[in-house]
């Protein structure tokens, strides 16, 4: 096994053929600087022979500054009725100017015979002649095997002829495929046993999620020698997705003690992924190993207790190695060592076994009894810790609100809320509109504190959730409202729980309005 790997990223191609998943030209740029600040080895930027806008980002890259990482251009062999030096694709790969050109080429007889639909031998030429062109234009190539290890399922011999003929043309890498994402681990070690053999130059691994063993086949595939590992960030991908180097580098990295980026760039894992997140407008799965927010939670109070005494009781690895970081959860499973833990995040003095902490506990079990939910609603487990504590304060006072939905002539439904505050006496009455009656109440909410706390203009809501809590009692049914908001800088989540969906809503409000003010008086003090 190799003590260097390098990563191949296809985030901006192949990730880009994910559902629901479009890049612009800037954010593709955008991306290729992270990538490689990263310390990713190679950075796969788009087909040019495929559409207009992936030559325009090889044209854009040139402008901009990437130090390390070595940028590919994608494409496949040449067609069968074209001569190399005249096919459309090969030349939109040399307009593209990268020093890395990755072609694919069939491994497969079903592809060959089913899909190109010309026989074996001119689909060997296909490959030999395209990978020969390419090196006789200074281009350090790559030959993607696709569909190797189906093929090689079908008809060994003729798989293994595919790459071999990639070799004789001078390729300095073969990246066996496992296209369809359906080989088994086993499989693939035996399939990649016999094939390296026969293989004179490094071979890299290329592999789907559609069983689920992309990052396993991967991390296989390198244990049998593999020097290149193609994947995208958060395994964004077609179908299920492709080998997710979210996962892939920290296992190479840390557990196999490979080198293929610094422990620096490791640090910043976390960060990239959810800044991938952002640009492609998709929400960052919490469950996702290694970078995902519950990575490192911890929530049974059994656990909770173990890893404050030995953080390895419980966690695999340091968590700040990939730039994530532990949390304990709060819920009606938690014991007194979560509350104490919760409580020393959020800076406040709860003793072991104290009045306040046994207090504590025992109203967070209650309220859970009741349909309240605290794991993503942290802020109001603040809040509730701080009343317990009694440094709670009470920032403004409710004297009374209205929520309307009025149907317009242009039948367009809007919602009006009026809300009456007092703050230290003196009574603020303020009314908006909104897409919705929750919209309208923060918005008329926030209108009415801005005069008296400005900061509160900052404040958005980015996520609202609702949730039947007992759908026998149809209309009648507790609902729980769980509200995420921002403030540009810091996420929060807050709950209220009521048979009335708008009282339960203004709670989350005024807990998400609450902790905004604690955290910036807090700031200010300190």
């Amino acid at each position: 096994m190799k003590n260097k790997v390098r990563i191949y990223d296809t985030t901006l191609r192949d990730g880009s053929q994910a559902e629901g998943i479009t890049f612009s030209v800037s954010d593709k740029l955008l991306m290729a600087k992270k990538f490689d600040d990263l310390g990713i080895s190679y950075i796969e930027g788009g087909w040019p022979g495929s559409n207009p806008k992936d030559m325009h980002f090889f044209d854009s890259l040139r402008k901009i500054r990437v130090e390390k990482a070595k940028i590919a251009a994608f494409g496949s062999t040449r067609r069968a009725k074209n001569k190399v030096a005249k096919d459309p694709n090969i030349q939109a790969l040399l307009k593209a100017r990268t020093p890395v050109v990755t072609i694919f080429g069939k491994s497969s007889v079903l592809h060959v015979k089913n899909v190109l639909k010309i026989s074996k031998e001119e689909n060997l030429k296909l490959i030999y002649d395209s990978v020969n062109y390419l090196k006789s234009r200074h281009k350090e190539v790559f030959f993607d095997a696709e569909h190797f290890f189906d093929g090689f399922e079908l008809d060994p011999e003729y798989a293994l002829e595919s790459i071999l003929a990639a070799e004789r043309a001078g390729a300095d890498c073969i990246v066996l495929c496992d296209t369809n994402g359906g080989t088994l681990v086993s499989r693939l070690c035996d399939v990649i046993s016999k094939v390296k053999c026969e293989l004179k130059i490094p071979f890299g691994i290329h592999t789907h999620n559609d069983a689920g063993l992309a990052t396993a086949n991967s991390l296989s595939a390198v244990e049998l020698g593999a020097v290149q590992v193609q994947g995208t960030i958060n395994g964004y991908g077609e179908r299920s997705g492709n080998a997710n180097l979210c996962e892939i580098i920290p296992a190479l990295k840390i557990k196999m003690k490979i080198d293929c980026v610094s422990s620096v760039q490791l640090g910043h894992l976390k960060e990239v992924s959810r800044f991938v997140d952002e640009l492609a407008n998709v929400r960052h799965n919490n469950k996702m190993p290694y970078v995902g927010d519950s990575a490192f939670a911890h929530k049974a109070g059994v656990h909770v207790n173990a890893v404050q005494k030995d953080k390895t009781s419980y966690e695999h690895m340091n968590p700040a190695l990939v730039g994530n970081k532990r949390r304990i959860l709060i819920s009606d499973l938690s014991g007194q060592s979560n509350v104490l833990l919760k409580a020393i995040e959020y800076g406040l003095d709860v003793k072991d076994k104290s009045p306040e902490a046994k207090k504590i506990l025992s109203d967070l079990k209650e309220l859970e009894k009741k349909g309240y939910e605290f794991e993503a609603a942290e802020a109001s487990f603040d809040i509730l810790m701080k009343k317990v504590l009694k440094k709670h304060k009470s920032f403004f006072d409710l004297e009374g609100f209205t929520v309307i939905d009025e149907k317009r002539t242009d039948s367009k439904l809007i919602s009006v809320a009026t809300v009456k505050v007092s703050v230290n006496g003196k009574e603020e009455r303020t009314a908006a509109e909104g897409d919705g009656p929750v919209n309208a109440l923060d918005n008329a909410l926030r209108k009415a504190l801005i005069p008296f706390y400005p900061a509160i203009a900052n404040v958005r809501l980015t996520d609202f959730k609702v949730r039947v809590l007992d759908a026998k009692s149809g209309t009648a049914a507790k609902v729980r409202v769980l509200i995420e908001s921002t403030d540009g800088k810091d996420m929060w989540g807050t709950v209220g729980v009521s048979e009335n969906i708008i009282e339960a809503s203004w709670e989350a409000l005024v807990d998400s309005v609450e902790y905004k003010l604690f955290k910036d008086e807090n700031i200010k003090n300190n």
